[in-house]
């Protein structure tokens, strides 16, 4: 762990004051970005905008620093949330936003709350808003790059770097990446930790700032921090100087918040702590210089960051620990409660004078002098090549094959990748699987064995030679499946990021996560946030809900079949077969990759099914329209002459419908079978037809016509809800079956018949509701 002392190199005095120009520039507009949007803008709603004046100008030195003088057009930067009105006034400077924008601060089609790719108008690197997935996205950034790099070239080098909060590292997706094995080799990683020692509501009593060094230092980070600035070092080099600096060291951080309040009287009565050195020394400092002092941290020092920055090693990640103030050169500075307070207009005013601003014209630019020609430098330093955009490769619809005999859809998910790198192999290039250590117990082995393990140099496989080896592993820059440890936020920041590069780097890919169903929920929420930043990827469930029988209630998956319903810009499928996992997994790989594409989500099981119960059309028009409708969420897969009563199954549950259709019609009751393969693009439908959407309808039409019109069980290994809607289709009277409860370790005949989703259930459902009709 290194401390870095401020220090400005001969010549370099001009230089330094025309930066603190623009910085005090900087704070001034991030600041009037908000004042302007509480205290001008009209509020029709009355509703509290916010922003966050005290956080941003913790920042405003760091950022300043970091753009204007060692920032390069191929780094990225990830921005923690509540500084995007420094982002957006730093862009404003560089000519990158419109002066119209400054005005429409968390305003519909304005800048929005916190910096967003997709939504923003000037360039942001990375969403964040998120606590934590802002923070590593850089990692799996570095990690993106570098693949795209080895693999299909044009992404280049650059560093990563987040500007996170300290209160962010209370986050254990922050944790869960640090400690990721293949992180300590990103050297292009740089962290900057804005040590300002409040979270929202309170000074936090003991940062703990030398253990979090320790234990970035302990996972191989280089450690950098940026405690004092120049005019602080300076007075520990007086006589007293040594014990002055131990008093700060050792004081709690609500005592040295406390002393930012304070008048020059005040600190020179707490400083010493009853020490006479201290307080002889603090006695000859003029009060000016003794309150600049106080408040002079290495994070708002533009010498001691130069510095920091220049000592970035780029052959291991670096963290940078700049403490700073939050609130730094507001009224409201090192206030414990000022991470959502405003400047009153009078405090604004009082800044404005205070800045050399002119309050009346809030947003003027630098039009002449030093400060205005590093402005025009920085611009041009940092104007990004335009990337062209490249059209993601061909994807077969259909490779051509029906499976017989029996398997599982988890076990189709293997055979198809594997039969892609034969159909269309420069679709193939593109694939990059991920996996949090559960290759080979989700039937990625084969396709593991084909291409390889990615990893940035390439290693020694000892078991190459093990004749009872059967997954091979082969880890080289070139490899195409990425293993993680056990934490699916890692795997789905790192799916986001991979989804990315079209928009990055103008290469597309096509990513696929692969994880344990019962852990989707655990990271459902950074996915959402990675496709809400235009990451596009395939996460694969697999195996799911209460069809793991003996494994009991602890890995069972009940709300996952509905995320395609909730979650926006994805699509769900939950295929019954290995040919509709062909289908609808080549259909989600060409959904990825540009403008218009979307994320999508496959729900696999381990229950072996009889592949003949599929009854796959032979005529090659017949089966194109068999395909189609699986792809557009359904099928008819059972048809009689009059029915009574519609089935409509999901999933693992399509072998009990079956079974239930032809004792129904035995019985006297005849029943069509329908196998749903995706709810979310038949609400979609459904909505469509009730005019809310412009999604297409037809399959509607084709699966659920009002001419056969019913009464409706549906039935699904997981909520009920997930398929009521269906009801709606025909308004027809309908009984839902699913899993609305934990479960119980058992064979699959048991845990089905506890849920109510076996086959007697499904009959009886099937008799009931036909007497309602």
């Amino acid at each position: 762990m290194t401390s870095v002392a401020a220090a400005r190199p001969q010549g370099e005095a001009d230089r330094s004051e025309v930066l603190r120009e623009v910085e005090q520039r900087v704070l001034w507009l991030s600041t009037s970005i908000i004042q302007h949007a509480n205290r001008v803008r009209p509020n029709t709603s009355g509703l509290k905008v916010g922003g966050h004046q005290a956080s941003s100008a913790s920042l405003a030195s760091i950022m300043t620093s970091l753009w204007f003088r060692h920032l390069r057009p191929e780094d990225r930067v990830s921005v923690k949330p509540h500084a995007s009105p420094v982002l957006h006034a730093i862009n404003y400077l560089l000519g990158e936003l419109d002066e119209s924008y400054l005005t429409t601060l968390r305003e519909f089609g304005g800048l929005q709350s916190y910096p967003s790719r997709a939504k923003d108008p000037d360039p942001v690197d990375y969403s964040t808003g998120s606590v934590g997935i802002g923070a590593t996205a850089p990692i799996w950034g570095a990690v993106a790059r570098r693949y795209v790099e080895n693999t299909v070239g044009g992404a280049g080098t650059g560093r990563q770097y987040s500007l996170l909060g300290d209160a962010e590292l209370d986050e254990g997706a922050v944790w869960e990446a640090i400690l990721d094995p293949g992180v300590a080799e990103l050297g292009e990683v740089v962290w900057i930790v804005d040590l300002n020692r409040q979270s929202l509501d309170r000074v936090v009593p003991n940062i703990a700032a030398g253990r979090l060094q320790g234990m970035f230092a302990a996972a191989g980070w280089q450690v950098l921090t940026l405690k004092y600035g120049h005019l602080l070092e300076e007075l520990f080099t007086r006589p007293g100087g040594a014990a002055l600096r131990a008093r700060i060291d050792e004081m709690p951080n609500p005592e040295y918040q406390r002393l930012l309040r304070c008048d020059a009287q005040q600190v020179r009565d707490r400083l010493p702590g009853g020490d006479a050195e201290i307080a002889r020394l603090v006695s000859e400092v003029d009060d000016g210089m003794l309150l600049a002092a106080i408040r002079n941290l290495g994070g708002h020092d533009l010498d001691a960051l130069d510095s920091a920055f220049r000592s970035i090693e780029d052959t291991r990640p670096t963290v940078i620990f700049a403490y700073t103030i939050k609130g730094r050169g507001l009224p409201t500075q090192g206030h414990p409660q000022n991470h959502s307070s405003l400047l009153s207009d009078q405090q604004w005013r009082a800044l404005a004078a205070e800045l050399g601003e002119d309050a009346e014209r809030p947003w003027r630019r630098f039009t002449d002098g030093p400060a205005a020609r590093l402005c025009a430098e920085t611009a041009a330093r940092l104007r990004r090549p335009e990337y062209p955009a490249r059209k993601p490769p061909e994807l077969p619809v259909d490779i051509g094959r029906t499976p017989s005999g029996t398997t599982t859809s988890q076990a189709a998910l293997g055979r198809v990748l594997l039969d892609l790198t034969r159909e269309a192999p420069e679709a193939a290039k593109r694939v990059v699987t991920v996996s949090p250590d559960v290759s080979s117990t989700t039937n990625l082995g084969g396709w593991v064995n084909k291409v390889g393990v990615w990893s940035v140099a390439e290693r020694v496989d000892w078991f190459a030679d093990d004749a009872e080896t059967i997954l091979h592993w082969r880890e080289k820059p070139t490899g195409q499946h990425i293993e993680l440890g056990i934490a699916e936020t890692n795997l789905v920041g790192l799916l986001g990021e991979l989804g990315a590069t079209w928009s990055r780097w103008g290469q597309p890919l096509l990513p696929i996560g692969v994880l344990y169903d019962p852990f989707i929920e655990r990271a459902l929420e950074p996915w959402s946030f990675g496709i809400y930043a235009g990451g596009q990827s395939i996460v694969v469930g697999t195996p799911s809900g209460v069809t793991l029988a003996p494994e009991g209630g602890a890995h069972q998956s009940i709300t996952t079949p509905s995320l395609g319903i909730e979650q926006p810009g994805c699509v769900t499928y939950e295929p019954a077969f290995a040919i509709d996992v062909e289908w609808t997994l080549l259909a989600s790989l060409a959904r990825l990759g540009k403008p218009d594409g979307g994320s999508a989500y496959l729900r696999l099981s381990t229950r072996p099914i009889e592949q003949t119960l599929a009854a796959v059309p032979a005529d090659s028009a017949a089966r194109e329209r068999r395909r189609s409708q699986a792809v557009a969420g359904a099928y008819p897969l059972r048809r009689t002459e009059k029915p009574k009563v519609t089935l409509a199954v999901m999933g693992a549950m399509v072998p009990e419908a079956l079974a239930a259709a032809e004792r129904l019609e035995a019985s006297g009751v005849p029943a069509d079978v329908v196998c749903v393969t995706s709810p979310g693009l038949l609400f979609e439908a459904l909505s469509a037809r009730q005019g809310r959407s412009d999604a297409p309808s037809w399959i509607l039409d084709q699966v659920f016509p009002a001419a056969r019109a019913t009464p409706l069980v549906t039935v699904l290994d997981g909520h009920p809800h997930t398929l009521a809607f269906l009801a709606n289709v025909n308004r027809v009277p309908h009984a839902g079956l699913g899993v609305t409860r934990f479960g119980q370790s058992g064979s699959l005949e048991e845990v089905y018949r506890y849920h109510g989703i076996d086959t007697d259930s499904i009959i009886r459902a099937a008799l009931d509701v036909g007497d309602q009709s």
